[in-house]
């Protein structure tokens, strides 16, 4: 072939490596429990999710928004699934992302008070484009853990998007933040602007595991 075209060509190639490594490097940076994609979800198992909404949500205009997604409802209809999914399908499309269990950033944030880095972290997280916040509710948090990532998930508004998965109702979340004014104010911030999903239904990695049996 003409060298130009060679040339070309390898350039091509050359570009195609170079974004492939840097979309690798996004997801290892994640720090994502597991990969999944929304291919692998079985929206049968959940006819009443919106499936045309999140795929449209795929595409990641709600990260230029600074809007929020919230999947609420039992355990084991996908909402860890799914918010690993469209972490990861934000990292494809060229955005940094964070993925935390709530007990697990509360206990971070705790330690980093201690060490008294908390405001260097929270400007770190914030540089984040993505926070995925798993698990809320799933794990009783102590009142000063609670406090802080009140605090955390509130310098947030408005400044960046977050995915938050919780298997309790916002009626429910005094639970978890023990005072019944922030809980309210927090649920106010987060569901402004936000896309809500409820996941009620049955189990599905229940259903798999009696379809194993």
């Amino acid at each position: 072939i003409p060298y130009e075209d060679f040339l070309l060509a390898l350039l091509e190639q050359e570009v195609m490596q170079r974004e492939e490594n840097q979309i690798a490097s996004r997801i290892k940076s994640a720090k994502f429990p597991m990969q999944k994609s929304l291919d692998q979800y079985d929206f049968a198992a959940l006819p009443v999710l919106n499936k045309p909404k999140l795929l449209q949500l795929a595409r990641c205009e709600f990260i230029q928004k600074a809007e929020n997604i919230l999947f609420i409802g039992n355990s084991g209809t996908g909402k860890t699934h799914l918010s690993i999914a469209l972490g990861m399908e934000a990292c494809k499309h060229g955005y940094t992302v964070q993925f935390w269990t709530a007990a697990k950033i509360s206990n971070e944030l705790m330690e980093a008070q201690t060490e008294k880095r908390l405001l260097q972290l929270e400007k770190q997280w914030l540089k984040a484009n993505l926070i995925i916040l798993d698990e809320v509710g799933f794990v009783p948090l102590s009142k000063a853990g609670a406090e802080l990532l009140f605090q955390f998930c509130a310098s947030r508004y408005e400044r960046g998007s977050m995915i938050i998965t919780s298997n309790l109702d916002f009626s429910n979340w005094t639970q978890v933040f023990k005072d019944e004014q922030m809980t309210a104010a927090l649920v106010d911030r987060l569901t402004h602007r936000a896309h809500i999903f409820a996941m009620n239904g049955e189990s599905y990695r229940f259903k798999q595991s009696m379809q194993r049996s």
